[in-house]
């Protein structure tokens, strides 16, 4: 027993601190775990009256960025001042950061406390036995970053190569070669292939998870994919449709690297936070055609951008696809302001109604409005749509098939060269034979060579041969151009287009697959909505579309004040005709609006009467009074009235509507009124007044 270990250490408790970094060394590392146990029987000969064993941290790394609740319970065992000493097997147990450990050797020194390991007993309260603890922690500290460093250049040298080995999505396994491989399993298999069939066919995940929901298909999840491979069919997830569209193994890609960690700092201490996707061009390695995919890189890429423009929410910049509606462009207007992408807004008073506006960053108050006055929706995609099918005319399907023959002349010179290559195949395997038949038989060593050689020769032939076969196969199996039937085609697109029965959501579909994007702008000048269409090929189309003049009285009944005074005066107040005046866009001399007391100024400039009460015949009232005589609200009173229900007049077009009296008790108008009233909510009472709401315990 050493010499440092006093009678006051002895009375109190000893504490054993067991910790192994990873579950796997916790599973498989046996011998050091009993190592570490074995410290409390040691602790008991040295004739300490307690021992406490920690073992809360198997499995967590001492590196400081894991929660170490065991690590806690320690220090909170030390600073209450009843542990006598600390038993660890080496100090890289204890902690693997000079924070924690100078923080542990701090405490220890303030408590009295001694540090114990295999190599001896140390005191932190002596300077030598301070300074040696120090140096083991720097160096245990040291060691931990010299091994990280070396086992993430090992493993990503080795990831380069495309050889590290890691858990592999369902349909792939890992070969005896140590290669990646489909899974022979074609159930497995069948059923990623289904997934990517039916994204191409439905054009959304979201789509494809419900279907499989509604089909009641199981998917294959892989539970553990290194040492064991083991797969659990269970029933369909968003997320597991998701992971098998967005990762790039799929696609014959060896990928490594594509997820980050990010370290925070909780409470004072660094906590490590994974599952940060990084972007495509930080991952660590990437190499295409690894290995056998169920798609092709590009049809990846596809899948990747229509996601992206599925997710409405993400990159307000982006092309957005199409979610059904009746908005035909949605997705593909652009802001020519801001370059955000226009949203969509459906009226509700009209069933047909929607326009294009866009908000521009809305998200901060005062920051306006880029196209926040709109642009009629139902205009823009009538316009739209008949530069589309001028495009899909007979001019583009004569393209159609002048490029049809320009793949097949191409297809047929790729078989051409190939012919001649193996007309010099042929000649080197030929030749390759008479070297062989000339050869001494008893030459082994010279004819074994040549044999080869003859060999290698024949498999090129036989290579070419296939090569050639496949070409004509194809060129074969490619369907044959009609062109009367295109051209059939062609004109009668815009009468299926317009077909009643035609879905809106196939229209926008074939949109997005000629139209890239639409850049929306507006002429204030000629008052028209400026639309730049982008085609899929490159070219581009300007189309301008007038927009609706509104709030504007028409210039061929517009009325000077005079004229409209000389019209209205003495039949109605000076207040209301100067609400008229106003509604008909008339101005004062100076350009200013009109009000009482202006109206009352040029009314006896020009001589006219003050309207009198008294001198009202009383045969007709205004339209206010006849609503409020109905009970109804002026706005469906003139309802009535533009219906031809409800007879009224006008002195002048936007002056004040004049009701008979005797209309008041038509039976056509008291039914047409009644429908009104019929047509309100239940709880239109409640709308009508005020009333207090009262507070609980009120």
């Amino acid at each position: 027993m050493s010499v440092k270990i006093t009678r006051d250490h002895l009375d109190r408790a000893a504490v054993v601190y067991v910790r192994q970094s990873t579950m796997s060394q916790v599973m498989g590392n046996l011998e050091s775990q009993r190592r570490q146990y074995d410290l409390a029987q040691a602790a008991e000969t040295a004739g300490f009256k307690s021992v406490a064993v920690i073992d809360d941290d198997l499995g967590r790394s001492g590196s400081g960025s894991t929660q170490r609740p065991g690590f806690e319970r320690l220090v909170a065992m030390v600073c209450s001042g009843n542990v006598g000493a600390v038993y660890c097997i080496e100090a890289s147990r204890l902690a693997r950061n000079g924070r924690d450990w100078h923080h542990l050797i701090d405490l220890c020194a303030l408590a009295g406390a001694l540090v114990i390991d295999p190599d001896g007993a140390y005191d932190p309260r002596l300077v030598n036995d301070r300074l040696l603890l120090g140096l083991k922690g720097t160096m245990s500290e040291y060691e931990l970053s010299l091994l990280r460093q070396r086992g993430i250049a090992a493993r990503d040298s080795k990831a380069k190569r495309g050889e590290y080995r890691f858990m592999l999505p369902p349909g792939f396994c890992w070969s005896e070669l140590g290669k990646i491989e489909m899974d022979p399993d074609e159930h497995v298999a069948g059923l990623v292939r289904l997934v990517f069939t039916k994204f191409r066919e439905l054009g959304s995940a979201r789509q494809v998870f419900l279907w499989l929901r509604a089909a009641d298909i199981k998917m294959p999840v892989v539970l553990k994919n290194v040492q064991i491979y083991k797969l659990s069919w269970k029933a369909p997830a968003y997320h597991t449709v998701m992971q098998i569209l967005h990762n790039p193994l799929y696609a014959g890609a060896y990928a490594f690297g594509r997820i980050a960690q990010k370290t925070r700092i909780v409470d004072g201490r660094a906590r490590k936070v994974s599952g940060f996707k990084k972007p495509r061009e930080e991952w660590n390695v990437l190499l295409r055609d690894n290995h056998p995919g169920y798609v092709s890189w590009q049809e990846y890429e596809d899948n990747q951008r229509l996601l992206l423009e599925n997710a409405h929410m993400k990159k307000n910049c982006s092309r957005k696809s199409a979610r059904g509606g009746r908005a035909l462009l949605t997705g593909l207007m652009r802001c020519g302001h801001c370059g955000r992408m226009m949203r969509v807004f459906y009226g509700q008073a009209k069933g047909n109604a929607h326009r294009y506006q866009c908000r521009g960053d809305d998200a901060h108050v005062g920051a306006g409005l880029c196209i926040g006055i709109g642009i009629g929706g139902v205009r823009v995609d009538r316009a739209v749509a008949l530069q589309i099918l001028e495009a899909v005319s007979d001019r583009a399907v004569e393209a159609a098939i002048l490029a049809s023959d320009q793949v097949e002349r191409s297809r047929q010179e790729i078989i051409t060269a190939v012919e001649r290559e193996l007309e010099v195949a042929r000649y080197e395997a030929s030749l390759a034979a008479r070297r062989y038949e000339l050869v001494d038989p008893a030459k082994r060593h010279v004819a074994r060579e040549l044999e080869a050689r003859w060999n290698g020769a024949l498999e090129r032939v036989a290579e070419l041969e296939g090569r050639i076969k496949e070409l004509r196969t194809a060129s074969a199996e490619s369907p044959k151009i009609d062109r009367a039937l295109l051209l059939q085609l062609a004109h009668d697109l815009p009468r299926v287009w317009n077909a009643p029965s035609t879905d809106t959501r196939t229209k926008q579909r074939l949109v997005h697959i000629v139209v890239r994007e639409i850049v929306c702008d507006l002429d204030r000048n000629t008052n028209e909505a400026v639309l730049l269409i982008h085609w899929t090929g490159g070219r581009h189309t300007e189309v301008r579309v007038a927009r609706v003049k509104t709030g504007r009285y028409p210039g061929d009944m517009a009325p000077t004040a005079v004229d409209a005074l000389r019209k209205l005066a003495g039949h109605w107040p000076d207040r209301e005709l100067a609400v008229s005046l106003n509604r008909m866009r008339c101005k004062t001399g100076d350009g200013e609006t009109w009000t009482t007391v202006r109206v009352r100024e040029m009314r006896e400039r020009l001589g006219l009467p003050e309207y009198d009460p008294a001198s009202s015949d009383g045969k007709m009232i205004s339209l206010a009074k006849a609503a409020a005589h109905f009970g109804i609200c002026v706005g469906s009173a003139k309802s009535l009235v533009l219906k031809d229900i409800l007879p009224a007049t006008q002195a002048i077009k936007g002056s004040q509507w004049l009701v008979p009296v005797d209309a008041l008790s038509s039976e056509t108008v008291r039914i047409a009124v009644q429908r009104v009233i019929e047509r309100r909510p239940r709880n239109y009472i409640d709308y009508q007044y005020d009333r207090m709401i009262r507070l609980p315990g009120i």
